[in-house]
């Protein structure tokens, strides 16, 4: 199963009710995959929903890119959820986030380099075989440089695709803050993507800081900005899966569901 080429919605526990006890207009759904690993109502809730709706798990929390070994019990977590959901797809981060001491709760950034590379690619390998299905990797906004570079983003994340079969989790609201932070051209990393290993694009809003730097919070509706790089990713890969995160200041569900029709209507 895939997911549908139409636009979706994060689901968030404020929007349970909704989506268990009615069926708001949209196309599919996606969940943070962590937060559903233990069993009870929250987990039962999302069986529910996955009568009606196509599920996309999306996680935060393995750190492929870490240069150490993969987190076996959260592997194991997930590829039970999988079991269960029974998603349209599955998608992680490039990025890391713990080393020999512990784990840090954040997705930080890789160095683009051959070494760096090489362990994602045994990385997703490894999670692509445990789990039995191909996953999405998303590029993450980066709040410093790093001075070890030996390619780009886009060069890497296309070389990760080649060597794993993996697909690209296109989030233009990333590409934007990386824009405002670091000079990025968004247009280009679009316009130099290979057709065919995008298989979906999230959207979501950024908070300016007061000196003019910007965190991607996930916590504002999605700016203009952004809608025009959507577009731009949709002239330029065809019609793919859009899906509005939305983290905190989580307004009335009606309020999102507008934002989604104007992804739609984009399609």
């Amino acid at each position: 199963m895939s997911l549908p080429a139409h636009a979706g919605l994060g689901l968030r526990d404020l929007y349970m009710d909704a989506f268990t006890e009615g069926h708001p207009e949209v196309a599919w759904l996606e969940v943070h995959s962590e937060n559903y690993f233990c069993g009870g109502p929250r987990r039962a809730g999302l069986l529910k929903i996955r009568e009606d709706y196509p599920i996309s798990l999306h996680g935060v929390g393995l750190g492929l890119g870490s240069a150490v070994p993969l987190d076996l019990a959260h592997l194991s977590q997930l590829k039970h959820l999988i079991d269960d959901v029974k998603p349209a797809q599955v998608s992680e981060h490039l990025c890391w986030n713990r080393d020999r001491h512990g784990v840090i709760h954040d997705l930080l950034p890789l160095p683009m380099t051959e070494a760096a590379l090489a362990c994602m690619v045994e990385h997703v390998d490894q999670t692509q075989n445990v789990l039995g299905c191909s996953i999405a990797i998303e590029h993450i906004t980066r709040y410093m440089q790093s001075p070890f570079s030996e390619m780009s983003e886009l060069q890497m994340l296309t070389e990760l695709v080649r060597r794993t079969g993996c697909s690209l989790l296109l989030d233009v609201n990333n590409l934007e803050v990386n824009r405002r932070n670091h000079g990025d051209d968004p247009y280009a990393f679009i316009q130099n993507l290979p057709l065919g290993i995008v298989s979906e694009i999230h959207i979501a809003g950024y908070s300016e800081e007061p000196d003019g730097s910007c965190v991607d919070t996930h916590g504002s509706a999605v700016s203009e900005e952004v809608w025009s790089l959507l577009e731009q990713a949709i002239q330029r890969l065809g019609s793919v899966p859009v899906l509005l995160e939305r983290d905190t200041a989580l307004p009335p569900l009606e309020d999102l569901m507008q934002e989604v029709q104007r992804a739609e209507k984009l399609l």
